[in-house]
């Protein structure tokens, strides 16, 4: 009770605002501003009851609230206005299992109730808002929009609100409160009016690109949407994955099944192709990106770059920028991602120990231009002790099943589509399978020391490639039955 004590007093005197009742249009200022810091313990919420007056009226305006959580519960509310003397009369903005929802209630009537697909359950700062005015309602994260509809009910449309709280929510089923916070939110405030982009940016510590927004747009919408993954043989996902899914084929699995229809009606283009540098991928740009007509392009590349005369740093730098524009350029200027290569073993490919740069170039250009950034190259380093983790790796460069899987985990991160119910974010790949840096002895066609290089197959052997025991046996022709002796 001590603690409930103190919320609630740390309440009423973080409060800040004009007096009780509606505030112009022209105000400036929130008409609620909470922004001293508190931990919630998912028990107990911050009562702001003494300014609900104040934002009853509002049929137009912003609500912002800056957190963090690791809580994967299914209903945490992060404000909350209610009529506590009737059930479900509230307007409320919550998270549900990570997803950002809103939804208003009239005694019980839905009057509008949306979840993104998108989550912000990963101890990361978010700033999320809901923004009301005639067109309708949009829910923003990182400072740009996330999700849309038109309906369009506000703290206007619910009779009654006498109750405002942070972390609860409270009606006359539960008194005390329901659907408690576990986590900390660092500010929440409204606003009688829609802030605008620039304004809502500017109040996010922790802005994202103003492409990520448009992703989780696309994630969040029921609009098929078309992805193109290019690059060079880590997005080809030739070879080294063993058999097992590439970084494009586990992000297809997460998109187009696990966050359910309609979104099976997107597409996944992976227009990788082995051996490829940032300047064959420019020269071939209309082929591997612009003839599938992309909402979403993400560019992986730079291993090769590296190793190839006349593509240092400066020209890599120029072929990036290149093909941002050249994507920004197409119908519907799609949204970029850029996604830094993986770092390789010093001791078995010393030409390219300076990948580092390669991936700190893509940052530069990706901050520049305004571009989601994916950091495969830092992410591998600073989730093994600043070494190479040689075991996500087939050759010493290729990433085996492991790293694959790995650099699908970090795109789907930093996208905000993890779920700690998905197959894909959950999968245990044996650390033995991505030892080897051959492939299994039942995938293989010869002897370790034998060349591969010949056309041997079950039906067809040669002497250069005896049939190992594994191949399907040819059967044998029926042995001709002697004739009977006549009786």
């Amino acid at each position: 009770m001590r603690r409930r004590s103190v919320l609630l007093a740390a309440g009423a005197a973080a409060l800040a605002g004009p007096p009780a009742g509606r505030a112009s249009a022209a105000s400036a200022g929130p008409l609620v501003d909470h922004t001293p810091a508190v931990d919630l313990d998912g028990t107990s919420g911050v009562d702001l009851s003494s300014r609900v007056r104040a934002l009853a009226p509002l049929t137009t305006g912003t609500v912002l609230v800056t957190f963090r959580t690791t809580s994967h519960n299914e209903a945490m509310t992060l404000i909350s206005a209610s009529d506590p003397a009737v059930p479900s009369s509230n307007l409320t903005l919550n998270l549900s299992g990570g997803a950002l929802q809103f939804s208003v209630r009239q005694r019980g009537a839905v009057l509008v109730d949306v979840m993104t697909r998108t989550r912000y359950d990963d101890g990361r700062r978010h700033t999320v808002a809901v923004t009301v005015d005639s067109t309708g309602t949009r829910l923003h994260a990182g400072g740009h929009v996330v999700f849309e509809t038109k309906a369009r009910p506000f703290f206007g449309s619910v009779s009654g609100l006498t109750a405002l709280t942070l972390g609860a929510n409270r009606d006359s089923d539960h008194p005390s409160g329901e659907w408690f916070l576990t986590g900390t939110v660092e500010r929440a405030a409204v606003w009688d009016r829609v802030l605008d982009a620039g304004e809502l940016v500017a109040r996010c510590p922790r802005p994202v690109a103003a492409d990520h927004g448009r992703i989780s747009t696309m994630l969040n919408s029921n609009t098929p949407a078309t992805w193109v993954l290019t690059g060079d043989s880590i997005t080809h996902g030739a070879l080294h994955t063993n058999g097992w899914r590439s970084y494009p084929e586990h992000w297809t699995e997460r998109v187009r099944w696990e966050l359910g229809k309609p979104k099976n009606r997107d597409f996944v283009v992976d227009s990788g192709v082995s051996g490829a540098t940032s300047a064959e991928l420019v020269a071939y740009f209309t082929e591997r990106v612009a003839a599938f007509s992309p909402k979403v392009v993400s560019i992986m590349i730079g291993t090769n770059d590296i190793a190839t005369a006349g593509l240092g740093l400066e020209k890599y730098r120029a072929n990036l920028v290149s093909l941002v524009r050249s994507v920004r350029a197409l119908p519907g200027s799609p949204a970029v991602i850029l996604q830094a290569p993986n770092p390789v073993d010093p001791a078995r490919w010393p030409g390219r120990v300076a990948l580092s740069g390669y991936a700190r170039v893509m940052g530069e250009v990706a901050a520049q231009e305004k571009a989601v950034f994916v950091d495969h190259y830092n992410d591998w380093l600073t989730g093994n002790g600043g070494q190479v983790p040689l075991s996500l790796l087939s050759d010493g460069m290729h990433p085996n099943e492991r790293g694959h899987h790995r650099i699908a985990l970090k795109m789907i991160r930093d996208l905000q589509v993890f779920d700690t119910g998905s197959r894909v974010c959950t999968l245990s790949i044996p650390r033995r399978a991505g030892r080897s840096r051959r492939a299994p002895l039942h995938h293989r066609t010869s002897p370790p020391h034998q060349k591969r290089d010949c056309s041997c197959s079950a039906e067809s052997p040669s002497p250069c490639c005896p049939p190992p025991s594994w191949w399907p046996r040819r059967p044998a022709p029926p042995t001709a039955r002697p004739p009977r002796p006549a009786n």
